[in-house]
């Protein structure tokens, strides 16, 4: 297959400015190399996360990818099993059902406008089609049951993993150059103290995995991410890492979830553009923070308690931003028990 990509003629002078920072961020679009394409969706997803109260038909997608809308339009599906138009309309619904719960305040029209719907109208038919109750139902407790199920849904899917996911480790934990050593003393302590930061921006190179969080999927991702890294000088001190959970596992199906590995890099680094690793900004902001030290398989009961116990009991409510997890210069990884330290960051607004 043959990437068009565009000329600046061919692009609305009026987007043009709008759209370089992200569709330009890391890559080189004269390079049209198939291996590529993972790269372009991937910037292209992100750009609507970035927009959602935007106009993002074909043709603006097809600008940030730099493809024609006709060979776009065919890659986008191929590669992420929905239509562009699908997929922004169930990220501004999921987005909106978030929003719903988290800023209780906010008008239900003032939401839907925000996320890129025109009408109430529109609104609600698209928001009931897709999660079976009115918003409003949504806000006063239909919520729950969605909640219980994609629950249900994890939790087969991560005691149908377990195995295979504890393999996948113990054959990660035998590269010793996958992760730095440095002797740190954790302690087997359960530390729940929670520190409200303002974490700042990162530019980081990322390697987006799309599928169920805590399984073994993720954990070879963040295999073949330290070899690259490795590869590229990108271990050791300086180079903090985060792990990125693009999408709400209580709302998104978990074939549909986004996670990135992501390591911090310099403003002049720029990855090779017919590979599908790319680069980004990580938002900062105000977090709430805590320690974490366990398996890859504890680490979801510890996200679940920050959610559920530690952030009703708060004066703050969740923000759109991902949450993310910071591997510090003084985080541990235990080639003996698989247990690691990072800390987990929620991103939150005052309520």
């Amino acid at each position: 297959m043959t990437v068009t990509t565009l000329t600046p003629r061919d692009r609305d002078p009026d987007d043009q400015t709008r759209l370089c920072t992200i569709a330009t961020e890391g890559y080189n679009p004269s390079v049209s190399d198939p291996r590529s394409y993972t790269a372009r969706i991937n910037r292209v997803l992100d750009y609507v996360d970035a927009h959602l109260g935007d106009k993002l038909d074909l043709a603006t997608l097809a600008r940030v990818a730099y493809v024609s809308e006709w060979h776009f339009h065919r890659v986008f599906q191929a590669l992420t099993g929905e239509t562009p138009g699908d997929w922004v309309r169930r990220r501004r619904l999921e987005v909106a059902a978030m929003r719903l719960l988290a800023s209780r305040r906010d008008p239900i029209l003032k939401i839907a406008l925000e996320v890129g719907f025109r009408s109430p109208e529109v609104f609600t038919r698209a928001f009931t089609a897709h999660f079976g109750v009115t918003p409003s139902a949504w806000r006063r407790g239909a919520a729950d049951a969605w909640h219980a199920k994609r629950r249900l849904e994890w939790s087969k899917i991560r005691q149908e993993n377990r195995k295979e996911h504890q393999e996948a480790g113990h054959e990660w934990l035998q590269h010793p150059d996958a992760w730095p050593r440095p002797t740190v003393a954790v302690t087997e302590e359960s530390n729940m103290a929670v520190e409200i930061k303002t974490l700042p921006g990162a530019r980081v190179a990322y390697l987006r995995y799309v599928g169920p969080y805590g399984t073994a999927g993720l954990t070879r991702t963040w295999q073949r991410f330290s070899a690259w890294c490795g590869a590229h000088a990108l271990i050791g001190a300086g180079h903090t890492r985060y792990g990125v959970a693009r999408d709400a596992p209580e709302l998104t199906a978990p074939d549909r979830c986004r996670y990135d590995a992501c390591v911090v890099v310099a403003e002049d680094f720029v990855p090779d553009s017919s590979d599908e690793f790319g680069v980004q900004r990580i938002e900062g902001g105000l977090h709430a923070c805590t320690e974490f030290y366990g398996t890859a398989i504890e680490i979801h009961e510890r996200w679940m308690h920050l959610f559920s116990v530690w952030l009703p009991a708060s004066a703050y409510e969740v923000d759109d931003r991902p949450s993310v997890e910071r591997y510090g210069d003084d985080s541990v990884l235990e080639p003996e028990t698989g247990r690691f330290s990072c800390q987990l960051c929620l991103p939150v607004r005052p309520a």
